[in-house]
C-alpha cells in the first residue's frame, strides 16, 4: 500500500489547481460572449441600482475669439464644485480656413491668433481632472464642432457643451449635478425621453405662430423640446441615438426641413454651417425633451455674449444676467418630481403625457376636457397600419383638429401615442367589461373583437350622454379641410367608409343605452361574414337605429377613392369631404397614392413633415 503524500507535494499540488482556477476565471469573464454584438449600450436604460458615481466633461468650442474663451475658461474655472469631484475639461479648437486667394498678411494674422489661443489654453490650469486640446488641422465649422465633440464611452458619461463666447454661473456645476442625480439615477423621476438640460434663460419659440412664453414664478423648471446652445447638458444615450441617427441621414442625402419652423430658414441660408436644424429634426422625429430653468427677472445660470461669430454679424451683448448664490433661493437645488413638470413642444404649447383610459369615470373625464364646441371624434385606429394612423394624425394637426380620442388594442403603439400626447383608450383593458357583462346576459367581452365593439359602442353612449355631437371613424380615411366634420344631417353613416356621425339629442340618449351597446357588439359579430364590404359594426348600428325608427342618411357618397383622382386635390375638394379606401389595402400602395395628391404628410422617420402651432 502506497504511503500517503506528504505536504512536500500537497502545496504544490494546492498551488497549482488554485493557479489553473484563476485563470479559467479571469478569462471566461474578458470573453465576450456570442451574443455580446447584439448588446450595445445604447440601448440599455439607467436602472434604480445603477451606480451615481459618473463621469462629467466640459467640452468647449472655440475658433478664433481669445478674449471670448478667456473669459469662458475663467468663468468654468471660478465656478463652485463639490470638494472630490472629477471635472474634465476638453478644449475644441477649430483652424481657420486655408485659402489659397487668402491674402498673406491674412494668413499670417490668423496664424498668429491661432498661437495666442493655443498658448493660452496649454498655459490654463484645470486641476479638477484632465485637460484635453484638440486643435484641428482645418476649419470644421460649427456643426462639426458640436457634432464631432462627443461620443460617449458609457450610459455614465455626461457632456456639457459650451461654445467660447459664454459665461457661467458659479452654481451651474452644482444645479446640473443636482439634475443628473434627480432625473437621471433615481428611477422614479427618470424618463428615457429627456435628453438632457439647457441653463439659458427661455426665450425663443421656433415654431411659426407658436404660443409666447409665458411662465409664472412657480415653475422654476419645466420640460421643452428645444436645444439650448447658450450651455447644454447632453445626456448620453439619446446622443448616441441623435449621431447614429445624423450618419443614417447624411448618407441618404436627407435633409434637416420641417415645415413651419423658423429653422427652417436658418438651414435655407447657412446649410451645413450650423448644426441646430438636424438636432431639432431628431428631437420631433423621438419626441424627445430637454430641462429647462425659470428664474425671475431675466436671470439664468448661463448667458451669451452674443460676440461677432458665425450667428451674429457684430456683437450683440448677453440678454440675461447670471445667477449668484447671494441672488437666488438657498433650496433652489431640492427638485421637484418628474411627475409634477409641464411639458412643451416646439410650439411651447403644454403636452399631456400618458392619458391612457381603461374605465368609464376616466373615459367621462377625458370627454370633458378634449370636446370642443361639444363636438368629439372617436377613432378607431384597430386593424390601420401605424404609418396610415401617424399620417391622419398629422392631417388633424394641419386642420388643427384636437377633439379627438384613439381607441385600440394594449400595443406599443397604443403606448407610444399616448406618450407623445394622443388622448387614447386602451380597449384590451377597458375596466367596465365585468359590470356590463353582469347587467346583461350572456355577454362574454373576452374576445378582442367584442371588447372592441363594446369599448367602440360605449364611448359613443358616454359622449351622448354627455350631450356631443359624436364622430365614430375608423383609420382608413382622411378629412379633407377644417370643415369635414360637420353635416347637415342629425344621423349619418358611411357603412363601407367607416363613419358614423351623431347630432347629441335627448332621444337619441334614451336610445343609445347599455342594452343597445351590448346588442350592437353582439350584431356586429354576427353581421361579419354577410357583409365583407361594409364594416359590420356600423352594419350593426344602422339595423339596430332603424329599428327603433332613426335613418341614418348615407356619407359614403360623400368619399373619394385615391385612385379615382387623376391629379391633384383641388379639383375635388369643394365636392368630397374625406378620402377613403378599403382597410386591407397595401400601405405602399396607399402611400404612393396620397403621395401624389400631396396627402401623405409623414416623413421616413413616420413623424409629420410639419410642425403646426396655433396660439391659444
Amino acid at each position: 500500500m502506497a504511503a500517503p503524500p506528504t505536504k512536500q507535494y500537497l502545496l504544490p499540488l494546492i498551488f497549482f489547481i488554485l493557479i489553473s482556477f484563476s485563470f479559467v476565471f479571469l478569462f471566461s469573464i474578458s470573453s465576450p460572449s456570442r451574443n455580446s454584438r447584439s448588446q450595445t449600450k445604447i440601448s440599455r436604460i439607467p436602472g434604480p441600482n445603477t451606480p451615481r458615481s459618473f463621469t462629467f466633461i466640459i467640452k468647449v468650442l472655440t475658433y478664433n475669439r481669445l478674449y471670448s474663451l478667456v473669459r469662458c475658461l475663467n468663468s468654468l474655472s471660478r465656478a463652485h464644485y463639490d470638494h472630490g469631484d472629477r471635472v474634465h475639461l476638453h478644449v475644441f479648437i477649430d483652424n481657420f480656413r486655408k485659402d489659397s486667394e487668402t491674402p498673406s498678411a491674412d494668413r499670417d494674422e490668423r496664424l498668429k491668433i491661432s498661437r495666442e489661443i493655443l498658448d493660452f489654453v496649454d498655459g490654463f490650469s484645470w486641476g479638477l481632472g484632465e485637460k484635453l486640446v484638440h486643435f484641428r488641422t482645418s476649419n470644421a465649422g460649427l456643426q462639426a464642432q458640436w457634432i464631432e465633440s462627443w461620443w460617449p464611452s458609457s450610459d455614465h458619461e455626461f457632456a456639457f457643451v459650451v461654445e467660447d463666447d459664454l459665461e457661467v454661473s458659479p452654481l451651474y456645476y452644482r444645479f446640473l449635478k443636482a439634475i443628473i442625480l434627480n432625473y437621471y439615477y433615481n428611477s422614479s423621476n427618470f424618463s428615457p425621453y429627456v435628453y438632457g438640460a439647457s441653463l439659458q434663460r427661455p426665450r425663443f419659440v421656433p415654431g411659426k405662430h407658436g404660443n409666447k412664453m409665458n411662465l409664472d414664478g412657480e415653475d422654476r423648471i419645466f420640460l421643452y423640446q428645444l436645444v439650448g446652445t447658450w450651455g447644454q447638458l447632453l445626456f448620453p444615450r439619446p446622443w448616441k441615438e441623435f449621431r447614429l441617427w445624423y450618419d443614417v441621414h447624411k448618407a441618404k442625402d436627407l435633409k434637416p426641413f420641417l415645415d413651419g419652423m423658423v429653422t427652417n430658414g436658418w438651414y435655407k441660408k447657412l446649410g451645413e454651417k450650423i448644426w441646430t436644424p438636424w438636432f431639432i429634426k431628431f428631437i420631433h422625429s423621438h419626441g424627445y425633451f430637454n430641462f429647462y430653468t425659470n428664474f425671475l427677472n431675466k436671470r439664468a445660470l448661463s448667458i451669451s455674449h452674443r460676440d461677432t461669430g458665425a450667428n451674429y454679424r457684430k456683437t450683440a451683448g448677453p440678454d440675461s444676467s447670471l445667477i449668484d448664490a447671494t441672488s437666488v433661493d438657498p433650496n433652489f437645488l431640492e427638485l421637484p418630481p418628474l411627475s409634477s413638470l409641464k411639458w412643451y413642444d416646439f410650439c411651447f404649447k403644454e403636452i399631456v403625457h400618458n392619458r391612457i383610459i381603461k374605465s368609464s369615470k376616466e373615459l367621462q373625464s377625458l370627454l370633458r376636457s378634449t370636446q370642443k364646441s361639444n363636438h368629439i371624434l372617436l377613432v378607431s385606429i384597430y386593424r390601420t397600419q401605424e404609418g396610415i394612423i401617424s399620417n391622419m394624425l398629422c392631417h388633424f394637426q394641419r386642420l388643427h383638429i384636437r377633439n379627438y380620442l384613439l381607441i385600440g388594442p394594449s400595443s406599443s403603439f397604443l403606448l407610444e401615442l399616448a406618450r407623445r400626447g394622443h388622448p387614447v383608450v386602451d380597449a384590451s383593458q377597458f375596466s367596465d367589461f365585468t359590470q356590463l357583462s353582469k347587467s346583461q346576459n350572456h355577454l362574454d367581452t373576452s374576445t378582442e373583437q367584442m371588447k372592441e365593439n363594446v369599448v367602440k359602442a360605449f364611448a359613443v353612449k358616454k359622449s351622448l350622454e354627455l350631450g356631443y355631437t359624436t364622430w365614430l371613424l375608423d383609420g382608413y380615411l382622411l378629412p379633407l379641410n377644417e370643415d369635414s366634420f360637420f353635416d347637415s344631417f342629425d344621423f349619418s353613416i358611411g357603412r363601407s367608409s367607416g363613419l358614423l356621425f351623431l347630432k347629441s339629442s335627448p332621444s337619441m340618449s334614451r336610445i343609445w343605452t347599455n342594452n343597445l351597446v351590448y346588442n350592437v357588439a353582439s350584431e356586429a359579430l354576427s353581421v361579419k361574414e354577410h357583409a365583407p364590404q361594409d364594416t359590420p359594426f356600423l352594419v350593426a348600428v344602422d339595423k339596430l337605429l332603424r329599428e327603433q325608427n332613426i335613418k341614418l342618411a348615407s356619407i359614403d357618397a360623400k368619399m373619394v377613392m385615391p385612385g379615382d383622382i387623376a391629379t391633384n386635390t383641388t379639383s375635388f375638394i369643394g365636392k368630397s369631404k374625406f378620402i377613403s379606401w378599403p382597410d386591407k389595402s397595401e400601405i405602399d400602395t396607399i402611400q404612393e397614392q396620397l403621395e401624389r395628391l400631396g396627402l401623405w404628410v409623414v416623413d421616413s422617420d413616420s413623424s409629420c413633415t410639419a410642425v403646426v402651432c396655433q396660439q391659444q
